[in-house]
């Protein structure tokens, strides 16, 4: 039945030609205006001109740099590594694992908010000296990798 094939809802469109007579809704100035930059051929300014007056991020003053070699540390408390069994050992892997920390691009430092009772050796990449104390305190060990 050739005679009855259809296209489906929605999947031709319609294109509006746009100069095609006033009758048409998008006639004599094609949607553009009347004169002014914008209406003419090519008629864009760059992104950020405002009109010969100096640019917003040429008037904001300059402020530091960034270090391209900073790494970016992935922060954990002390008290989170509560969820681990007594005498576990926990690295970076086993953080990963247990969702503590979802990727560690620039290594891991535990910082020592909270509380913790159990004794783990804990293996990270930087450690803050009040997480080192609470970690021995707790009879577990605190090793820098």
């Amino acid at each position: 039945m050739l005679n009855r094939l259809k296209a489906p809802k929605g999947a031709v469109k319609k294109k509006t030609r746009v100069g095609r007579g006033e009758g048409s809704g998008l006639g004599k100035t094609s949607g553009k205006g009347h004169k002014g930059q914008k209406a003419r051929t090519g008629g864009s300014t760059k992104l950020g001109y405002e009109g010969g007056q100096t640019p917003l991020h040429r008037r904001l003053p300059k402020r530091g740099f960034t270090s391209k070699f900073k790494k970016i540390y992935n922060v954990v408390n002390v008290e989170k590594l509560s969820v681990f069994n007594k005498g576990d050992v926990i690295d970076r892997e086993r953080l990963i694992r247990e969702g503590i920390v979802k990727n560690v691009k620039g290594g891991v430092k535990i910082l020592g908010d909270g509380a913790i009772t159990i004794s783990l050796t804990v293996k990270a990449d930087k450690f803050t000296a009040a997480a080192i104390k609470k970690i021995e305190a707790a009879g577990g060990k605190a090793e820098v990798v």
